[in-house]
């Protein structure tokens, strides 16, 4: 690159302050990429009630079937978005490729709060809701690539990690404007008008925020990069071949998932959505104090996402995102069996002093590993194994002659059989009767209202859940421009879309089933922290050896070279 061209991208020149126009397109990328997120959440927290509108008329193979589809499109489908519009982006170009995707998402979730539920249309209800999810799925699986790419490459050299920063923010701003958006409006039509039809609301709301967001995306540039490599007619013809059955590209994608983002999407699912699922299913918080001890964490915690992008322009990509990984693995069993002692005492109390034993023949039990929430465990020792995981129940397995049925036998008293068709009262009374926390359970964390935080209960619960979020800025915050730098122009967004969807897709997006499943397995309840703390380490050994440190790279050098 001459010289004349390094000084336009800043390579060799001192930090400068942010232009204008760089200001519109962090903003242009990030509202984006909010709203997007925002539309895909919403799915995910309002599951129940929209599966009680499209799905529950219908028979349990065809309810199936649904839920594994619209699993599909949450988690599985992102790579083959990151594939279609990576491909895209590379060959028309990084501005109408995520201009289109945001256009697929907006509206595909406005359209969903209008359909007619199949009281009205019977199953072409379900299958376009279905289809509206997978077009949701596959353009979020092409929008984080455009953004973090666009923003990147209109950066200067040395503040890459600054400017792709705030695209990191965006993730966790949805979760919180889908959050806030729920419980006001379920505030204002009450929660029986909300079943009914107030869900639909923040579905139709998502209608402005993509008018604002297209406007402003209209008015941006193509990034000065793909123009560059545009006029030198060195684009590339096939971006996804030569991504990924290159082997010199190929190894550095796969090098990037693995030391990279695999360990950083489960830091970033475990402080955000597994703290959600632990706090609530595991510790029996109720829902409204569970979502705003998250949401109170994600406003003191979110910072760092800048901070850390910051700091790594100043001393690297790796040591930050390896290291939050490493602290993360070091301190989950502490942190989070600190938040049981705060959250809920008496069971926590319960867990330590209360023994229950599962005693079964170990052939007859399954591992239940079940991400759609549709298959049927039905032999005695799974139907106790999956009544004392859900109502959070400490116990071990003690082997039993084959043929044996399953049954619990708590303190050393009697066992009750799981093929009793009292087995689910017989056992709560039993529980009851031994230690374990009734429903009314006087010493479980409660919030009344969002600003009800100055508890001793809540300052500790929050002050938890904010280190959990920091782990999570420091291993998000420069995962972008790490991802940018380690590719080439002319398959930047395709080779960098790839693993980062596969990573939180696929590693991320199974943890919290995988981790219910390995607690059910074991009967310990913080077991199933092992499932990020191992993925953690294995991204610390593998970035330390086989990725390298890119925060000083030149992203324009040698693109006029590739072949």
């Amino acid at each position: 690159m001459s010289s004349a061209a390094a000084a336009a991208y800043g390579v060799g020149q001192p930090a400068r302050p942010m232009t204008k126009e760089e200001r519109k397109v962090i903003i242009a990328s990030s509202l984006g990429t909010v709203f997007e997120w925002y539309d895909f959440y919403l799915y995910g927290s309002l599951a129940a009630v929209i599966g009680a509108n499209f799905f529950s008329q219908f028979p349990e193979t065809t309810r199936n079937i649904f839920a594994l589809l619209a699993f599909a499109a949450g988690f599985l489908v992102r790579p083959f978005g990151a594939l279609v519009f990576g491909r895209l982006g590379d060959m028309v170009g990084r501005k109408y490729t995520f201009l289109i995707t945001i256009l697929i998402m907006g509206a595909s979730t406005f359209v969903v709060g209008i359909l007619p539920t199949s009281d009205t249309i019977g199953l072409v209800a379900p299958i376009t809701l279905i289809v509206l999810r997978l077009l949701q799925g596959l353009a979020l699986g092409g929008e984080y690539g455009g953004a973090a790419t666009y923003v990147a490459e209109h950066a200067p050299h040395g503040r890459r990690g600054f400017y792709t920063s705030f695209i990191q923010i965006t993730a966790t701003a949805g979760l919180f404007m889908s959050l806030l958006v729920i419980l006001f409006t379920q505030l204002a039509v009450g929660p029986d008008n909300f079943r009914a039809w107030g869900w639909r609301v923040p579905f139709l709301l998502s209608i402005f925020l993509l008018a604002i967001s297209v406007w402003i995306r209209l008015q941006m540039e193509e990034s000065p990069a793909f123009q560059k490599m545009k006029a030198e007619g060195t684009h590339s013809k096939a971006p996804i071949a030569e991504a990924f059955f290159q082997w010199k590209n190929a190894k550095i994608a796969l090098f990037a998932l693995l030391g990279l983002v695999a360990g950083q999407a489960v830091v970033w699912y475990t402080g955000q959505f597994y703290a959600l699922f632990f706090l609530g299913q595991v510790l029996k918080v109720d829902s409204f104090t569970t979502n705003m001890l998250i949401a109170w964490s994600l406003v003191l915690g979110s910072g760092g996402f800048v901070l850390f992008g910051w700091l790594s322009d100043k001393i690297g990509r790796k040591p930050i995102i390896l290291g939050g990984c490493l602290i993360a693995a070091l301190t989950y069993f502490p942190l989070f069996k600190l938040l049981s002692a705060e959250a809920n005492p008496d069971l926590h109390r319960a867990h330590q002093t209360i023994q229950v034993q599962v005693v079964a023949d170990p052939a007859s039990c399954s591992f239940q590993f079940n991400p759609t929430g549709t298959a049927r465990f039905t032999q005695p020792c799974d139907i106790a194994k999956a009544a004392l995981a859900r109502a959070s129940v400490n116990y071990s397995v003690q082997q039993a002659p084959a043929g044996t049925i399953a049954g619990v036998q708590i303190q050393g008293g009697a066992i009750i059989p799981a093929d009793s068709p009292n087995f689910a009262r017989d056992l709560g009374a039993a529980l009851t009767t031994a230690g374990y926390p009734a429903a009314s359970n006087p010493s479980v964390v409660k919030m009344s209202n969002p600003f009800d935080i100055f508890g001793e209960q809540q300052l500790v619960l929050i002050g938890i859940l904010t280190l959990l979020v920091i782990y999570v800025t420091m291993v998000y915050g420069p995962i972008a421009a790490a991802l940018v730098e380690l590719f080439p122009t002319r398959i930047r967004y395709t080779s960098m879309s790839l693993p980062y969807h596969i990573g939180n897709g696929w590693f991320g997006g199974l943890l919290p089933a995988t981790s219910f499943a390995m607690i059910a397995q074991t009967g310990d309840v913080y077991f199933g922290l092992w499932y990020p703390i191992v993925i953690a380490l294995m991204t610390v050994v593998i970035g330390i050896f086989f990725v390298p440190e890119t925060k000083d790279r030149d992203i324009y050098a040698g693109d006029s070279a590739q072949p």
